[in-house]
C-alpha cells in the first residue's frame, strides 16, 4: 500500500499545472490581496488573517486536485486493474486520501512562507506548528469530497465541477474576503460552510486560542457528509468500472 500511496504522490507533483495553480496561484493571491490598494493591506492583522485564508485555499485546491486523477483512472482503466489486485478497495480508497492529504502540505507551506518571509507575518513557533496541522487534517472533509467526484463523475464534468466547488466554496466560506462584509443572510449562511469553519481553525490559532466547539462540531458534519459521499461514490463506480 505505501508503494501505492508513493506512485500517487508522485503522479501529482509532476503535474505541472497542479504545481503552478495548486500551490503557486494561493500564494500569488496572497500577495496581490496584501499589498495592492486599500483593502487593509498595511494591517498587520489583515495579512495573518488573508494568510490564513489563502493558506485554506490552496489546502481546499489540493485536497479538490485527487478528483481529477480519481477519474482519468476510471476512464483509462486503471480502477478496473486496481480492483483485480490483492488490495482491498477499502485500502485503495485510504491510498489516495493519504496521497491527496500529502500533496496539501506544500500548498499550505507555500502560502506560510510567503506571509513570513514576504508580508513579514511573525507568530510564535508553536502558532506556526499548530497552524500546519489544523489546517493539514481539517482538509480531510475535502479530499474525501474530491475522491466522491473523482468517482462519481467523468474526467470533463470533474473539469467543470471541481473549479466551481473550489471558487464557490472559498467565496461563500469567506477564504478572499472577511464574511463581515458579506449581507446579512449571508454571512449567518456562510458561518456554516465547511471552508469558513476550517479557516476558523487557523484564525482562532493566530489569535492564541483554541478552535471552538462549534467549528470542531460543524467540520465533524461535513467530514461525515463527504466521507459518506465518497464511500457511495466508489460503490457507484464498481458497476461502471
Amino acid at each position: 500500500m505505501l508503494d501505492y500511496i508513493l506512485l500517487e504522490v508522485r503522479r501529482t507533483f509532476r503535474d505541472t499545472s497542479f504545481v503552478v495553480f495548486g500551490i503557486g496561484m494561493p500564494v500569488l493571491m496572497y500577495l496581490l490581496f496584501t499589498n495592492i490598494g486599500s483593502g487593509g493591506g498595511d494591517s498587520a492583522d489583515w495579512k495573518v488573517a488573508s494568510m490564513v485564508g489563502m493558506a485554506a485555499y490552496g489546502a481546499l485546491g489540493a485536497s479538490l486536485n485527487g478528483a481529477a486523477g480519481v477519474a482519468a483512472d476510471k476512464h483509462f482503466g486503471w480502477l478496473r486493474q486496481l480492483r483485480i489486485t490483492p488490495i482491498a478497495p477499502s485500502r485503495v480508497v485510504t491510498g489516495r486520501a493519504i496521497s491527496a492529504s500529502a500533496t496539501v502540505l506544500p500548498a499550505i507551506a507555500a502560502v506560510f512562507a510567503a506571509g513570513a518571509f514576504v508580508n513579514g507575518v511573525h507568530l510564535a513557533l508553536w502558532q506556526w506548528a499548530a497552524l500546519t496541522a489544523l489546517l493539514w487534517i481539517g482538509a480531510l472533509p475535502f479530499t474525501f469530497l474530491g475522491l466522491g467526484n473523482g468517482y462519481r463523475l467523468t474526467p470533463q464534468a470533474v473539469g467543470v465541477i471541481n473549479p466551481a466547488c473550489l471558487v464557490g466554496l472559498a467565496v461563500i466560506g469567506g477564504l478572499w474576503f472577511p464574511v463581515d462584509a458579506f449581507p446579512g443572510w449571508l454571512a449567518s449562511l456562510a458561518r456554516y460552510t465547511p471552508t469558513h469553519r476550517f479557516a476558523d481553525l487557523g484564525w482562532a490559532v493566530s489569535h492564541g486560542s483554541a478552535p471552538g466547539a462549534v467549528t470542531v462540531a460543524v467540520l465533524g458534519g461535513w467530514l461525515l457528509a463527504f466521507g459518506s459521499y465518497a464511500v457511495f461514490s466508489y460503490r457507484r463506480s464498481a458497476r461502471t468500472v
